[in-house]
């Protein structure tokens, strides 16, 4: 069983930065593998980013791939999503997730645990 809390949300102006941090409980937090998704409101969840059990491998969707990174620290049970150059389209509710997939899995159902989910919004 792995809880997860997401921080470090809130309203920034484009061009600006946000860091989220996904926080686990748990002691096999480091066999999982974390995702990030977002839903801006009247659409459905979209998968941000991923990164494996160890950090050693990520993956970011195409539109936030080059403004977006994903990381963790498996020593303070903690994943990141740093978020640069906001856009006002990537306005929504974050929400990170883990995974006993192996690998960098990118749809909701490969997700077992989820957290309660972060509001970003970026103002134009």
């Amino acid at each position: 069983q792995v809880q997860l809390v997401e921080s470090g949300g809130g309203l920034v102006q484009a061009g600006g930065s946000l860091r989220l941090s996904c926080a686990a409980s748990g002691r096999t937090f480091s066999s999982y593998a974390i995702g990030w998704f977002r839903q801006a409101p009247g659409k459905e969840r979209e998968f941000v980013a991923a990164v494996t059990w160890s950090g050693g491998n990520t993956y970011s969707a195409d539109s936030v791939k080059g403004r977006f990174t994903i990381s963790r620290d498996n020593t303070k049970n903690t994943v990141y999503l740093q978020m640069n150059s906001l856009k006002p389209e990537d306005t929504a509710v974050y929400s990170c997730a883990a995974s006993v997939r192996v690998g960098v899995p990118t749809t909701p159902l490969s997700y077992t645990f989820w957290g309660h989910g972060t509001q970003v919004t970026v103002s134009s």
